[in-house]
């Protein structure tokens, strides 16, 4: 008798500690739901926000219908607790406005609730690619990525960058101030490797053939502990 009652518990105990593990697991798929119905609600997509990948421009024109960054890798490149505050209250992360190289940024990226920001920060972790390897890159300030990075490519000239207490560097690409609470190390890598699966139409050099793995590893792990 003693032995039933004991097996009961085990089992009331288990069904509980299932159902509770479900709810949750259910509860974040549904705010991942909500969160894409937000951004489609607030047309973030289309010409603004591409969610579906793999990437298909194959000329400049292409590139420049777009008005802002892909998002089809979002969950790989962006940190979620970035996400969360960025969408609520987002600042200037291109100095000139996207695709330009000569007009400046307005700044004026439409703002969320709490709610919606949590929910379509939740969304947009979702949207991954194969071609990201997790558990790569580690964030180091080692100092063979801070020569490769200054020395060899001279990455400066196009992004900012802080420096001995002063933001210095060229306005041309995203700022990497403080990148390493936006960015996700193994995405740069990977970025940094492949860059034609991400962005095949773009302005930025392609270091595959000029930077050994090596390089590109370290730099990436440097930018992820900005």
């Amino acid at each position: 008798m003693v032995k039933r009652v004991t097996c009961s518990r085990v089992v009331v105990v288990s069904l509980l500690t299932f159902a509770i593990i479900g709810f949750g697991a259910e509860s974040s798929r549904a705010d991942a739901a909500k969160g894409k119905s937000v951004f489609e609600a607030k047309k973030c997509g289309g010409d603004c926000h591409i969610t579906q990948g793999p990437a298909t421009e194959k000329t400049f024109a292409d590139q420049l219908k777009k008005k802002g960054p892909e998002l089809w890798y979002a969950g790989n490149k962006l940190k979620k607790e970035w996400m969360e505050k960025w969408l609520q209250d987002p600042a200037v992360i291109r100095p000139l406005e996207y695709n330009s190289i000569e007009k400046k940024n307005p700044g004026n990226h439409p703002k969320l609730s709490k709610t919606e920001a949590d929910e379509v920060a939740e969304y947009l972790m979702t949207l991954t690619s194969k071609d990201v390897e997790s558990g790569v890159i580690q964030a180091n300030k080692n100092i063979q990525g801070k020569q490769a990075f200054e020395k060899k490519q001279a990455c400066q000239a196009c992004h900012q960058i802080e420096k001995t207490g002063k933001v210095i560097g060229g306005l041309v690409a995203p700022s990497l101030v403080k990148a390493g609470e936006r960015l996700q190390g193994d995405w740069i890598y990977a970025y940094l490797k492949k860059p034609k699966v991400f962005k095949p139409v773009k302005r930025m050099p392609v270091y595959e053939g000029y930077l050994s793995d090596v390089d590109m590893k370290n730099i990436a792990a440097l930018i992820a502990s900005f």
